[in-house]
């Protein structure tokens, strides 16, 4: 039951100045997750930015040992982003990078600076309930959803009622999985260092998915939902995928992860 529902809206003398940071996969392979998100964004009561000088947020670099690239990259994309109320990004993954990493690897001022910077960025989800307190419209979805949660914002970030609550505003059941904190596989470069292991990883999470009935699995990590969505079509399982942020915004129109509209 949401309990959240009847907490007062937060009134803001002004709109509050958000950031919000596309990350690189939703930039090359998924603009509808970076369109959805500003409009949820942009609904909640906030004032939009989309930096144009974004790039990678170096959790490449950082997870295969190059932190001196990492940190380049860092003090760039802060220097970019921290004039903002909030920056908001639309991955677990990517916003623990940011606010957990950033940190850890910058020293002197950059590293009082990136601590100023990581108490201001925020995931998607937690950010438009924590902070906006936002009451998606209700969404008729013909899908019996279940959700997926990210390794990097369930263990890092601690999201996991956010996405849920805010499904359940929207009117939108979600069905559990048995196994719902367990590795889907993909784990960045992990999927291509460990290829074989990764495949299991996604098989058992793929039949975790469809043994709740669902035929649509949800989540807030584009990594995640590409990586299983290409070991759903390789191995003939009947399932889509969608960014939470697409389906708390209705967008019907954009066809499921790795289909097409004549698929």
């Amino acid at each position: 039951m949401d309990n959240t529902q009847d907490k007062p809206v937060p009134t803001q003398s002004k709109p509050l100045r958000v950031a919000l940071y596309v990350t690189c996969l939703a930039d090359l392979m998924r603009p509808s997750v970076a369109q959805a998100s500003l409009e949820l964004l942009q609904l909640a009561g906030c004032e939009v930015t989309v930096p144009a000088q974004q790039t990678c947020c170096g959790q490449p670099s950082y997870n295969n040992g190059d932190f001196s690239g990492a940190a380049r990259i860092a003090q760039q994309l802060i220097e970019n982003f921290e004039n903002f109320d909030y920056v908001v990004l639309p991955s677990g993954s990517c916003a623990g990078m940011l606010k957990e990493h950033y940190p850890k690897l910058l020293e002197g001022e950059w590293l009082a600076r990136a601590n100023s910077f990581a108490n201001r960025v925020y995931e998607l989800s937690t950010f438009l309930l924590d902070i906006c307190n936002y009451q998606p419209a209700k969404q008729h979805l013909p899908a019996r959803i279940a959700y997926h949660d990210s390794c990097a914002g369930l263990r890092e970030l601690g999201i996991r009622q956010q996405p849920r609550t805010l499904l359940a505003r929207a009117g939108i059941e979600v069905q559990e999985l048995t196994q719902a904190d367990v590795c889907c596989g993909f784990g960045g470069t992990f999927c291509a260092k460990m290829p074989a292991i990764s495949g299991a990883m996604a098989d058992q999470k793929l039949q975790d998915a469809q043994d709740t009935g669902a035929d649509t699995l949800v989540g807030g990590d584009l990594g995640c939902l590409l990586a299983l969505a290409g070991r759903a079509r390789r191995t003939g399982k009947n399932i889509h995928f969608r960014h939470i942020a697409e389906v708390l915004i209705g967008d019907e129109a954009t066809p499921p992860i790795a289909e097409s509209e004549t698929s």
